[in-house]
């Protein structure tokens, strides 16, 4: 255990943020999870947690709505983040989209609006209503998701710079280390990584975080792998991680492990368990 300051990420306009934030995919899927779904998130802005990520594709907006529940009467606590369909992304449907996820929200602002993936509707149309909802004052700020770098090269074309990137990162998909996230951190755009300990328990049963998680303690006990995983994460500058906790205990699990130290032997095992790329790879999407 350390009493080393949690890890935090500046972004390009100048706001400080942890880099620990909170995923929301799936939530509001299942009504019987939702009160633990709700007190998972505001558990999370109870320890410090400002970031919470959601889409108005989950669940078509019913994640949205179990956020917009979290947040009610504490919304100055939060770093908000929704995101667009590109089948929406055109100049009007993305300002109809966005007003759409405020009232699901049962909020007047986003802090950060993101393109989900990339689209056939020109990125003009799309950054037009970015620009039309920063003046209205409906979004601080917009970004993008899931563009690799030939994308993030267009929009540079374009003179279109996103504050941030969010990415599928994570011990089974690191191809983005090749290019993409050291474009994007020279470039000053944010990477942002969803799903950052994997979907499933296979990541989580590997030997090589089992034995690592063996070999680390945090405020709640032994280390777990899921917490290594995410402290490999969040080892990156530039980079926050945006893991999805159901209930109260699992966040305060996410939260721990930024307690955690990679060693250079622990990060020297993970390289030789999970190789980095040795060349360009498409990029990687969930």
């Amino acid at each position: 255990m350390t009493t080393t300051p949690y890890p935090a990420v500046t972004l390009r306009n100048g706001i400080t943020l942890p880099a620990l934030g909170m995923g929301t995919w799936r939530m509001g899927d299942d009504a019987a999870l939702r009160a633990h779904e709700v007190h998972s998130l505001q558990s999370g802005l109870d320890s410090g947690l400002r970031i919470i990520d959601t889409a108005e594709m989950y669940g078509h907006g019913r994640s949205e709505e179990v956020v917009g529940e979290a947040l009610r009467g504490r919304r100055d606590q939060a770093f908000l983040i929704s995101k667009v369909l590109p089948g929406n992304a055109t100049s009007r449907g993305t300002i109809e989209a966005c007003e759409r996820s405020l009232r699901h929200l049962n909020t007047d602002h986003l802090d950060l609006y993101l393109l989900h993936w990339p689209g056939s509707t020109p990125f003009t149309e799309t950054l037009y209503a970015f620009e039309t909802l920063k003046e209205r004052g409906l979004i601080r700020d917009w970004g993008v998701s899931n563009f690799d770098t030939a994308d993030m090269n267009d929009l540079a074309e374009l003179g279109a710079y996103p504050l941030v990137n969010q990415i599928l990162y994570s011990l089974e998909y690191r191809g983005t280390e090749y290019d993409l996230l050291p474009r994007d951190e020279q470039a000053h755009i944010t990477s942002m990584a969803y799903c950052p300990i994997g979907q499933g328990g296979e990541l989580l049963h590997h030997p090589a975080l089992r034995a690592i998680a063996h070999q680390h303690e945090t405020s709640l006990g032994r280390a777990t792998p899921a917490q290594i995983a995410l402290a490999w994460v969040l080892r990156r500058r530039n980079m926050i991680a945006i893991p999805k906790a159901g209930t109260p205990h699992h966040q305060a699990l996410n939260i721990a492990a930024q307690e955690i130290r990679l060693s250079h032997d622990d990060l020297a095992a993970l390289d030789a368990a999970f190789p980095p790329p040795d060349g360009k790879e498409t990029l990687a999407v969930i």
